[in-house]
């Protein structure tokens, strides 16, 4: 027969939540609390903070294919796609996506984080052991939570590292899990040297290309594609449709039986509604754009080299960019509120990055680049960002 367990004091509803005062206390008392800022339909500010990396959000094209498929198919897409969620925009969607990156087959997802999470647990499980580097996106940690399997969370960008914890693992199945462009500091993954590491020790290798899709590659076809190993048997990659296609969702490319897999075992596809039938059209729309005009990878890459170069002549610790991300160093996270207000103040947006949201710890103005900017907005950042810098942001 079990103990009974301790006895707590009954309450009144009003103290259930008192807790959430304490902890709000404690993120306060440390920089680290949060507040949503609504914005208007349009704003004189110069962005650089959203993730608009092609200028497409707001094209005619894709947000006049949105509005259309709306009108036609509804506002949403009324079920899970395994009941009445799939129309035959997605599956045009999932076809042109995999064509053009490559990869043998397609599964949109209604967001870049549900794609993650159900391409880490289909792929895993209790008798599955994961290896990632230390610093991959959050939707992926969430992933090798839900996944019951083994996790080592290994050096960054450091393939032996990976190699090690592949060769010492004490399950068969193995899964290495890797953003490509990473999300903080806008550093590359070593893709070739992990696919070598992964052949090696038998493992699969699960490459999150959110911010390498549309900037990196041929014509924007992504990291993977730009390391060769698209269509590859044994690498599944994932993207969002919501940063260089300026739309929403996500998904998930790579060999088709992956991708019937996920089809029957990923719960956050499974039991998830449809993407909006809006969303997948300006999707396809904005692939179409990128098609047509293949040199807007570039600009992008262009314009994140520009800021980047001047922010590091004006003295400050910043970033390399392999894609549109270019981190600053700020002395403190009180301090990067304070220098990202005062930028906003300036008509500069830029994003504000603290822990937990960096896994080292270093609090970031991080800037995103997109094709639009001209060389005058870049003056005009670097100028902004030097003048209201706070003490300690240099050197």
């Amino acid at each position: 027969m079990n103990a009974p367990g301790p006895a707590f004091p009954a309450s009144q509803p009003d103290q259930v939540f008192d807790w959430l005062d304490a902890e709000a206390a404690r993120r306060a008392e440390a920089g680290l609390t949060r507040r949503l800022r609504p914005r208007g339909p349009s704003s004189d500010e110069l962005d650089l903070a959203g993730n608009d990396y092609l200028g497409l959000a707001r094209d005619k094209r894709v947000a006049g294919a949105a509005a259309a498929a709306s009108l036609r198919w509804g506002a949403g897409s009324t079920g899970s796609r395994l009941v009445t969620g799939s129309t035959e925009l997605h599956a045009e969607l999932e076809h042109e996506l995999a064509r053009f990156c490559g990869a043998q087959a397609a599964l949109v997802f209604s967001s870049g984080f549900t794609a993650n999470l159900g391409a880490v647990t289909a792929l895993s499980g209790a008798e599955s052991a994961i290896v990632t580097d230390k610093y991959i996106h959050a939707s992926l940690i969430e992933g090798c939570r839900l996944g019951r399997a083994d996790v080592a969370a290994v050096a960054h960008g450091d393939p032996a590292a990976i190699a090690h914890a592949l060769a010492t693992r004490r399950k068969r199945r193995a899964l290495v899990v890797t953003d490509s462009v990473f999300s903080v500091d806008g550093d590359l993954a070593p893709l070739p040297e992990l696919s070598e590491a992964c052949r090696a020790h038998g493992a699969a290798l699960l490459v999150d290309d959110a911010h390498g899709f549309g900037v990196l590659g041929e014509g924007g076809r992504g990291a993977v594609h730009e390391a060769g190993l698209s269509g590859a048997p044994d690498v599944v990659t994932t993207i969002t449709l919501s940063k260089a296609l300026g739309a929403q969702g996500g998904a998930v490319l790579g060999p088709r039986r992956v991708i019937k897999h996920l089809v029957d075992t990923a719960r956050s596809f499974i039991f998830d509604t449809g993407l909006a039938p809006g969303s997948a059209a300006a999707a396809l729309a904005a692939l179409g754009v990128l098609k047509e005009e293949p040199d807007l990878p570039g600009k992008v890459l262009t314009a994140a080299q520009g800021l980047a170069n001047g922010l590091r002549e004006a003295g400050f610790r910043v970033s390399t960019p392999y894609g549109a991300v270019v981190s600053v160093h700020a002395p403190s996270p009180d301090a990067a509120v304070t220098w990202a207000a005062s930028c906003a103040e300036h008509g500069i947006r830029v994003g504000c990055f603290r822990p937990p949201s960096v896994p080292d710890g270093v609090s970031r103005l991080r800037l995103t680049a997109h094709a639009a900017l001209a060389e005058s907005d870049v003056e005009r950042a670097v100028k902004v960002i030097t003048e209201v810098a706070p003490r300690g942001a240099r050197g």
